[in-house]
């Protein structure tokens, strides 16, 4: 049976992006997230735990049968069937209220990522063991604005067709930082299967957004560094690789034309090996990247 997380570890998890809009802004044209004074991409946590969930709901059948669920989804209102809505979070939670400890049994993203559960006069507010920051990109990007036609007329009658425009990126190689804490996987019953399913939920989930604006989205490197001190990490794992051997960082196109230098994270993991219990990885096999030889592989 699968234990209780008990031991704390850090993420470094890297993707990229071609020709694709990795998180688009909805109050700015939907838009690629661009920091205008660096010009870095930038892909909210959140976009990255909802591609985890629909990953766990389409592929590993969470999908509210047979005791598996995810709990931020997109289901049906019962109070607004006529209108075709979709329930809001008091809804949802009313699907567990004749006992809300199902919650953490049933859903795994509540267990992963924590949740406020609003109730009739107030809320129970889990924290997520799995928390991420913001994703960045490791160079600068540029955004491209195309336009075409669509494929039918614009209203009945009509033979013009309708234009459509968007607004994509031609390449972003993004870098996510993620912890895994322990002491709040025992209030929200995080195991160890859960741990596993959330790297293939990564992984996989990455790979398998395939709808028009996602695909074109590939995972690259995932690394996990596992702790034997209780309470310790290193932080900022994003911060500590770079890309090298590249001309021009706007001419970047794909992996092609970099390299991963790892030397800062090699020191880091150097000057904390006592505190480090292993280090674990998972990667692209055309990624441009020297792994030491003492790290172990992930099961993907």
């Amino acid at each position: 049976m699968s234990e209780i997380i008990k031991n704390r570890s850090e993420l470094l998890f890297c993707y990229d992006v071609t020709d694709a809009n990795p998180n688009g802004d909805p109050l700015d044209e939907n838009k690629p997230r661009i920091d205008e004074e660096s010009s870095i991409n930038f892909v909210t946590d959140v976009r990255l735990k909802r591609t985890i969930r629909d990953y766990l709901f389409e592929y590993k059948g969470y999908n509210g049968e047979n005791g598996k669920d995810i709990f931020v989804r997109e289901k049906p209102s019962k109070k607004n069937t006529e209108k075709g809505g979709l329930q809001d979070g008091k809804e949802r939670a009313d699907d567990f209220k004749k006992d809300l400890n199902t919650i953490l049994d049933q859903c795994i993203d509540i267990r992963m990522f924590g949740g406020v559960i609003p109730l009739d006069k107030a809320s129970i507010t889990f924290t997520g063991p799995t928390q991420f920051k913001i994703g960045r990109s490791l160079h600068k990007v540029e955004m491209r604005h195309i336009q075409g036609t669509g494929a039918f007329a614009s209203t009945a009658g009509k033979t013009q067709k309708t234009f459509r425009e968007e607004y994509i990126l031609p390449y972003s190689f993004i870098a996510f930082h993620g912890i895994i804490n322990q002491n709040a996987a025992k209030h929200t019953k995080m195991t160890t299967d859960d741990e596993q399913l959330l790297l293939e939920g990564m992984w996989l989930g990455i790979k398998n957004l395939i709808s028009r604006s996602k695909f074109g989205q590939m995972p690259r490197l995932l690394i996990k560094v596992n702790y034997k001190t209780p309470n310790f990490f290193i932080g900022d794992l994003d911060k500590k690789i770079k890309l090298t051997n590249f001309d021009n960082e706007l001419k970047i196109r794909s992996i092609k034309d970099f390299k991963i230098d790892l030397t800062d994270l090699l020191s880091a993991l150097s000057e904390n090996e006592s505190h480090i219990e292993s280090v674990e990885y998972f990667m692209d096999s055309g990624l441009k990247i020297e792994i030491p030889s003492d790290w172990e592989k992930l099961n993907l």
